[in-house]
């Protein structure tokens, strides 16, 4: 398993990637560079710039200045090309209660253009993955808050991603469904050797399933490299190993009241404790 970059085309490339809503600049010249096949973890307070990063690499908002490669292609010139290699799971809940599991992934497997032939199959695939064969014909809204996040997987999974991005994919579940969606995150992953992408505030999450982390804050990256790495790179001679939160604190723990992007996080704040409340 390849955990960083060097020794192939990386899977996701951003340089000097700028964007500003209005006066506030969320995305400040940033660059990142995540390597084929590992699960690496974009972290930072809010309104650091993980969620416009996540947007523009899945090109939802369009590249201004800098550039950005997914996969050996451009962005801003290939978006189609890009979407056909991605599989998302944004904050917000992105399944629909009123219809069934199965029909939840037959829809997206219907947007993301899988062929009409090869849908049942591919739909029978994605559930089974995450587990959720036996409830598959269950209404969504039955669903436990961890089952909603395994089925949106399943609709992310379903056009069989080489990229896999997950925005706080955990948010609002308890320890244990948490545990139950990495556990299939993880498994997919092996199977089909997918690149990960993910977003997250809970360090624990970041330190036991990211091979390699970012710390973002204003706008940009400011540290990347394994867990150990970073508390490593922390230590003082004769003091405690730092935790990854004291890693994290270092990094960002300064103006987090006023950090790139604030002036959109009030809409943001209240869409992440909606979609909190609905799966928890």
């Amino acid at each position: 398993m390849t955990t960083g970059p060097g020794t192939a085309e990386a899977a996701v490339s951003c340089i000097g990637v700028e964007y500003a809503f209005g006066a506030t600049r969320a995305l400040d010249r940033f660059d990142l560079e995540v390597g084929p096949g590992e699960v690496f973890g974009l972290l930072g307070p809010n309104g650091a710039g993980k969620t416009t990063a996540i947007r523009a690499i899945t090109t939802l908002l369009p590249v201004r200045p800098g550039m950005i490669r997914v996969l050996g292609h451009d962005c801003a010139r290939e978006p189609m090309a890009v979407r056909r290699q991605l599989g998302y799971v944004p904050q917000q809940l992105s399944a629909d209660a009123a219809i069934t599991g199965r029909e939840n992934v037959e829809l997206f497997a219907r947007v993301y253009d899988v062929r009409r032939r090869e849908r049942a199959a591919r739909v029978a695939e994605a559930l089974a993955a995450v587990d959720l064969t036996e409830a598959a014909d269950r209404l969504a809204g039955t669903y436990s808050g961890g089952m909603v996040r395994r089925l949106e997987l399943a609709q992310a999974l379903v056009s069989a991603p080489r990229l896999l991005i997950l925005d706080e994919p955990t948010i609002g579940l308890d320890p244990i469904a948490r545990d139950s969606v990495w556990d299939r995150i993880h498994q997919v992953r092996t199977a089909a050797g997918m690149t990960v992408l993910v977003t997250t505030h809970y360090m624990e999450e970041a330190d036991e399933h990211c091979d390699r982390i970012g710390l973002m804050h204003r706008g940009r990256v400011r540290a990347v490299g394994t867990p150990d790495e970073l508390r490593a790179g922390l230590a003082r001679a004769g003091g405690r190993l730092p935790s990854l939160e004291d890693v994290f604190r270092h990094y960002a723990g300064s103006g987090l009241g006023d950090a790139a992007g604030e002036g959109g996080e009030f809409r943001d704040v209240r869409r992440t404790r909606t979609t909190a409340s609905r799966v928890g």
